[in-house]
């Protein structure tokens, strides 16, 4: 009788599911951005910064595979630090941020090549088209200080503004766009910082 109840408990305990090794995290949109670099008159670069991002992660440490990754970028808060060339690219030469109000990310596949380094791949959505795009990624360890778990992630890539259908002052604007993308992460159910 007792190697009966045994069994059953070793069974019970088999059937329980194991504890999730995923997390859900957010971006903290006040500690993150996403940066452009572009070549101007093939003679210097131009950079500037988004500054809302927003979106969300499902992390598993133990089997990156199966992460996954959403932002959302707001195409109107762009700053190249000069307000004519920001509302020229906001216009419809370039962003059209009227009809285009955001650009959009969505990872389909996430692999480690490092101790702290990925690729990710997914769906960039901007300007109304979608192209599979793939980053590469700085995944340094999370860390908890005095405001709760935090992580963050360096991700960069280079776009053809045209494959997104951006083809004005082909002359003066280079078509190679890099993109970095600097994300704070809280932990979901966390306070964001200040």
């Amino acid at each position: 009788m007792r190697k009966l109840v045994a069994v059953l408990g070793l069974m019970a305990a088999m059937a329980l599911p194991t504890p999730a090794a995923t997390s859900q995290w957010n971006i903290d949109p006040a500690h993150s951005t996403a940066q452009f670099d572009v070549l101007h008159l093939e003679i210097t670069d131009v950079d500037g910064t988004f500054s809302k991002v927003s979106g969300s992660a499902t992390i598993d440490d133990d089997d990156l595979s199966k992460s996954r990754v959403t932002a959302t970028i707001e195409t109107n808060s762009i700053d190249s630090g000069i307000s004519m060339r920001d509302d020229d690219l906001k216009s419809s030469n370039f962003l059209d941020v009227a009809t285009y109000p955001t650009m959009t990310f969505q990872s389909t596949k996430i692999w480690k090549t490092g101790d702290a380094a990925a690729k990710m791949t997914g769906n960039l959505t901007l300007h109304g088209v979608t192209k599979e795009v793939t980053f590469d990624v700085k995944v340094p360890a999370p860390t908890v200080n005095q405001t709760g778990a935090r992580r963050s992630a360096e991700a960069t890539a280079t776009i053809s503004r045209k494959d997104f259908g951006i083809t004005a002052d082909p002359v003066a604007v280079g078509d190679d766009v890099s993109i970095t993308l600097e994300v704070e992460f809280v932990k979901a159910g966390g306070a964001p910082g200040h």
